[in-house]
Formats: structure tokens, C-alpha cells, sequence
């Protein structure tokens, strides 16, 4: 049985309110620059949206994602994914290249991540990646904080935002020579207003709450971000940094 404060996901609700999350994979696709032919390992495939584009460059593609609810929406688009932790990986030098797009920092085991992505590659082969990084939704994150407790309720610890020099340490670790790694701030209009985004992509901090009571801390909420997060053009823009990175994988995995 799951922790019931881990964050949920649904493909109709995130198809709905966070599609834009892979809609601006683009750049990390191009960064991996897939090529016809090779085997490709999308980690935290989520519903495949992304997974079907990397199909159709003509990579050989292999989805797998933690939530069954996800992969089962990946496999209606007719791709090959499977339910696996990505804190678990088990394969053995199966890939060219490992991508991921906003999904390691969900996975706050990053050393058996990487350590797993690594035993997945080839000698060679690459590490192409974007999640979120320090200061990622800074202000959501510390106003939901701040109104959980004044309600004497602890936040949760479920995400993971970690600075480049972090993160590029953890990867030459773990057996990767780090090609680029770099913040990017890319402030992010929504489909509809943040307590949207709080419903869809904030589960753990509702969690605490019993569900009558969730739809007046989520007004709260949005209330207290409104001067910062609503644009004078009548857009909420969530504060998004993400961390987007290209590695290598050695030969061992110490340097």
C-alpha cells in the first residue's frame, strides 16, 4: 500500500492541468539528440507524452514509471512501458541514453538513481536530464509551508531541488564525466490558477488536512500568492527553476 502523503498522480487530471509540463520538453530533447536505431530509457515516463516523441525521431524506447495509473496511460498511446521505481532500475547495459524529464526530483534516493542509470548505460552513453533545481517553486512551496503551520501540521519532505554543484557531484560519483549542467529560471504560465497546480502537482501537502478542509487551505493559499504569482496580464505563472544537465557514462563509477 502506498503512503497516502505521497504525491498522487492521475493522467486525466495531470492531462488537464499539467500537460505544459512536457509541452516544454523540447529542449531537453534536443539535448539528448536521439538518434534512429538506439535504445533510449525514459525514466519517469509519466503518460508518454514525451516517450511518443522520442518514437517518433526513431529512437527504440523503453517508458517506465513508478505510478501504474501513468504507465497504463502509456501504453494506451501504444508504447513499451513498464511500472518500476526509478530508485530500483535493473537493467544492465541496455541503453545508449537514459532521458528524464520532471522526474528526479521526485526520487530523493538520487545516488541509487544515478547509480542504477549508470549500470543501464553502455560504456558511453548518455545521461540527459531536466527536474527541478534550487529554488524551484520557492514561493508556492513556502506559502503552503507557512499555512501548515500556522494549522501546527509539518511539510512535507518530497521533493528534491538541488544546485548544480550538487548534483554535478553526485553524478561524476557515481560514474559520470558532467558535459553540461547549468539553473535555468523559466517562470511558467498555467492553464488555470495555482490552486490548480497545488491540486494536481502538491498532494503532500494536503495530505495532512482532512479533505473538507482542503479546498479552504488551498483558497487560502492562492490568496496569499496572488500579489506575486497573477500576472497583469491575468496569467498565474508558477516560479519554476529547473536544473537540466548532459553526462556521460564512464567506465567505472568512481573518477
Amino acid at each position: 500500500m502506498s503512503d497516502p502523503s505521497e504525491q498522487q498522480w492521475h493522467p486525466e487530471s495531470y492531462a488537464a492541468r499539467g500537460r505544459f509540463v512536457s509541452d516544454l520538453g523540447a529542449p531537453v530533447l534536443t539535448l539528448l539528440d536521439p538518434r534512429p536505431g538506439e535504445r533510449v530509457l525514459d525514466l519517469g515516463c509519466g503518460d508518454g507524452a514525451l516517450t511518443e516523441q522520442l518514437v517518433a525521431l526513431g529512437a527504440r524506447v523503453i517508458g517506465v514509471d513508478a505510478c501504474a495509473a501513468m504507465v497504463a496511460g502509456a501504453r494506451a498511446r501504444g508504447l513499451e512501458a513498464q511500472v518500476l521505481d526509478g530508485q530500483a532500475l535493473a537493467f544492465e547495459a541496455a541503453f545508449e541514453a537514459v532521458f528524464s524529464n520532471a522526474a528526479l526530483h521526485w526520487m530523493l534516493q538520487s545516488e541509487r538513481v544515478i547509480a542504477g542509470v549508470h549500470r543501464a548505460l553502455v560504456p558511453g552513453g548518455r545521461f540527459v536530464a531536466e527536474l527541478g533545481g534550487q529554488g524551484n517553486v520557492a514561493a508556492i512551496h513556502g506559502t503552503l509551508e507557512r499555512a501548515l503551520d500556522v494549522r501546527g501540521l509539518a511539510a512535507p519532505h518530497d521533493t528534491f531541488f538541488p544546485t548544480p554543484e550538487h548534483y554535478a557531484s553526485l553524478l561524476v560519483a557515481g560514474g559520470f564525466n558532467v558535459e553540461s549542467i547549468a539553473l535555468i529560471p523559466r517562470p511558467t504560465p498555467l492553464p488555470g490558477d495555482v490552486g490548480d497546480w497545488i491540486t494536481t502537482f502538491a498532494h503532500g501537502f494536503l495530505a495532512p488536512l482532512p479533505p473538507k478542509e482542503r479546498p479552504t487551505f488551498v483558497a487560502e493559499v492562492v490568496e496569499a500568492l496572488r500579489p506575486q504569482l497573477l500576472g497583469a496580464d491575468g496569467l498565474w505563472r508558477a516560479d519554476y527553476v529547473r536544473l537540466r544537465f548532459r553526462a556521460i557514462r564512464r567506465e567505472t563509477p568512481t573518477p
